[in-house]
């Protein structure tokens, strides 16, 4: 009987062990991991970036496990209340509503069964509110946006000056480039190109840099650059392929100006000690296709204005060979310069849609940021055309204007375009540093908006 009755103890030890508590089970310590330390947002966006959340326990299923934010630097820029989890799954979405404009650091905190916890800290910047923010977007990685091409399936491709990264974006959403390329091996070239302009033509995209000297007046080699890229696919499916590169077109621009009279100033304004960015500068910004063409490429300029003078002309200089310069280094050959009135500004940006409605994006020959005014021009295509303003660009947030994606058709009523700024000048977050030099590629970033102009 003392044999049974052990043997009866032991069995209803054992099924009781099978219904242990949690935090008798011995389940090990959780893990949480962020898909990125630091994050990035704005006062009153829609959308805004966001960072995944890895967790997991040892012998526990990863739906028991919560995650929520447990601590904030700095309340006032975004509190533990401003983050929100979603998902059940090991990934988690996490989301932060900037509350005001600063830096703070989040302590991110996974909770497991038997009360077992892990944390992790993302650092967060929010930049200040904007106009009209359900139209704004932000495109993080680089600060500098300076061309963008759109290459179909809401996606495009936006190029930078401070660097030779071209990135693949969603153009609906905020967040983090799907895809870059640098070609700075193939291009032959260690320092910026300084990408001002791009377009397409099928499946190629020609680029330009500012063939200026740099800020200080001296001149750089690399900035001497047009270059294609070759396209295939679309959407987030895009690949870029590296096409040819022609590095004498500022040294042809010179020489056509000088055997035309000095009329444009060329030879000064690329003098040494010169700063491209001078109403008798030379800095060329917008590049696109004449009418019909695709062999006589425009080149805009920012600098000089035609005459050199307040409310002076913007420039453009048709390049009649633009196709065989590039595909076999033939020497550029030029058209008469086209002189536009655009209330005194200068080309920013220069673009137009398959129907040859062309649309300028005007603004001052000096400012980086938006101390100046900026405008939208429609215009004809032709020298005989004269530009008809469509709309006056807010100058009262971050970031000079400094690309359109793509053209829309003008006389649609409700036409909307997207344009996109260079923001690297800006000071963001008010602590007085440029974001072109803040130190994390989270933080940085260029904003994208749309406008209604027909």
């Amino acid at each position: 009987m003392k044999k049974q009755l052990g043997i009866a103890a032991i069995a209803g030890l054992v099924l009781a062990g099978l219904n242990l508590p949690a935090h008798a089970a011995g389940y090990g310590t959780p893990t949480i991991a962020l898909s990125a330390g630091y994050l990035s947002g704005a006062v009153g966006a829609v959308g805004d970036p966001t960072v995944d959340v890895t967790v997991a326990q040892g012998g526990a299923d990863v739906s028991a496990l919560t995650v929520s934010a447990s601590a904030s630097s700095k309340a006032s820029v975004a509190g533990t209340g401003d983050v929100s989890v979603t998902g059940t799954g090991a990934v988690r979405r996490l989301a932060v509503t900037a509350r005001g404009r600063g830096y703070t650091n989040l302590t991110v905190k996974v909770t497991g069964l038997g009360g077992k916890t892990a944390t992790k800290t993302l650092s967060y910047a929010a930049s200040g509110a904007v106009r009209n923010p359900a139209d704004a977007r932000y495109l993080t990685g680089s600060a500098d946006a300076s061309a963008a091409v759109d290459v179909g399936g809401g996606y495009a491709v936006v190029a930078d000056d401070e660097s030779n990264v071209l990135r693949l974006y969603d153009r609906s959403g905020s967040g983090a480039p799907v895809k870059t390329w640098d070609f700075s091996s193939q291009l032959g070239v260690t320092k910026e190109v300084d990408i001002e302009g791009g377009t397409r033509i099928g499946d190629t995209i020609y680029w330009t840099g500012s063939l200026g000297n740099n800020k200080d007046g001296e001149y750089k080699a690399p900035r001497n650059t047009v270059f294609t890229t070759t396209v295939s696919g679309s959407g987030p499916a895009t690949q870029l392929g590296y096409g040819r590169s022609y590095k004498k077109l500022r040294d042809d621009l010179v020489a056509w100006d000088r055997a035309n009279g000095d009329r444009y100033g060329f030879a000064a304004g690329t003098a040494d000690g010169e700063a491209p960015k001078q109403i008798d500068g030379f800095n060329v910004e917008g590049l696109e296709f004449a009418p019909g063409s695709t062999t006589t490429a425009y080149l805009g300029f920012r600098a000089p204005l035609a005459p050199a003078v307040a409310g002076g002309k913007a420039l453009i200089v048709p390049v009649t060979n633009f196709d065989k310069v590039l595909s076999s280094g033939a020497k550029a050959t030029f058209g008469a310069g086209i002189e536009l009135d655009l209330g005194g500004l200068a080309i920013r940006d220069l673009r137009k849609n398959a129907a040859g409605q062309y649309l300028i994006l005007a603004g001052s020959w000096a400012a980086d940021d938006n101390s100046d005014p900026y405008a939208l021009y429609a215009w004809g295509g032709v020298a005989g055309h004269a530009p008809v303003k469509r709309a006056d660009l807010p100058t009262t947030d971050p970031g000079g204007w400094e690309a359109i994606v793509d053209v829309p058709d003008l006389t649609a009523a409700g036409a909307r375009v997207q344009l996109i700024t260079d923001s690297g000048s800006a000071d963001l977050y008010g602590d007085g540093t440029e974001a072109k030099d803040l130190a994390h590629a989270e933080w940085k970033k260029a904003r994208s908006a749309w406008f209604t102009i027909g």
